[in-house]
């Protein structure tokens, strides 16, 4: 699995680490039960500090696509599938198309509503 980071662009390191684990499930790339790279390895591969890893390991832990457990890492969930990890990444992008066209939080949030409604 290839990590890859910018350390140019506005996109925090950590939601790039994230992005890069979202992008590798949505292709197929990393199964259900595959382990990803030690949080210090990881790290030291990428030139981040081990916290920068560890905060996009902790949002892929809230979206339910990883699991950490102490002695053994991070490791891709069973319900992880490809489709799932694509929604995340096309709801990322809706959220960031929104911030640039000056939506409030409530105006997205009426718009979802809306489409869930339709």
């Amino acid at each position: 699995m290839l990590f890859r980071v910018d350390p140019t662009s506005p996109v925090p390191l950590g939601d790039q680490i994230a992005a890069s684990v979202r992008r590798a499930v949505a292709e197929g790339a990393v199964a259900p039960g595959e382990r990803l790279p030690a949080a210090r390895v990881l790290a030291d591969s990428l030139g981040v500090n081990v916290h920068t890893v560890l905060r996009g390991y902790q949002r892929l832990r809230e979206e339910g696509l990883i699991e950490l457990r102490r002695g053994r890492g991070a490791v891709v969930t069973e319900g992880a599938s490809p489709r799932r990890a694509q929604l995340l990444e096309r709801v990322r992008e809706v959220v960031a198309d929104s911030r640039e066209l000056g939506m409030t939080e409530e105006e997205l949030l009426t718009l979802i509503r809306t489409e869930l409604g339709a």
